[in-house]
């Protein structure tokens, strides 16, 4: 449907090797290590699973935020992440610093109806740099390291088409 080869800069995640690629043309720049879903790939509404597919960045969130500023429905509470804050909150789904906010290209896998990624709030975002990466463990979205986040984030032309594959 969607052919890398015609972006100039797109990305590429592997679920199978919880990795994110930025390329530009079929050149990879940057790689980064991230964290997909616990419960695997799949599109369904409330599977809690990574969605696969061809997607574009909604939108770039978070550009001034310092890093570990906290974001709750993609907007900065105004609490910056630290040990005693996630001791507060312990069961809270950390979403820090930016956010890039995706939605699907692909109508009936990824886009519309109960698999629509934008109406999922699957996002590629910054979490506690104490969590792991390389391991699945998000709750759908894809986890990176907040330093990660931030130079990904400046390096991004929108609009970024982003491939999600196992």
């Amino acid at each position: 449907m969607y052919n890398a080869t015609d972006m100039s800069q797109h990305i590429e995640i592997s679920i199978c090797h919880q990795s994110l690629g930025l390329f530009e043309g079929a050149r990879c720049i940057q790689r980064y290590a991230v964290s997909t879903a616990k419960n695997g790939a799949g599109e369904r509404q409330g599977s809690g699973c990574t969605p696969r597919g061809w997607h574009v960045i909604r939108a770039m969130i978070g550009e001034n935020a310092t890093d570990n500023a906290v974001f709750v429905g993609r907007r900065p509470t105004g609490e910056v992440y630290n040990r005693a804050l996630a001791n507060a909150f312990p069961k809270r789904d950390w979403v820090l610093t930016r956010i890039l906010w995706l939605s699907g290209l692909e109508v009936g896998k990824n886009r519309l109806g109960k698999v629509d990624t934008m109406r999922r709030y699957i996002y590629i975002h910054g979490c506690p740099d104490e969590l792991p990466m390389g391991i699945p463990l998000s709750h759908g979205c894809i986890r990176m390291r907040n330093r990660d986040i931030v130079t990904l984030f400046s390096l991004l032309c929108s609009p970024v088409r982003v491939l999600i594959s196992e």
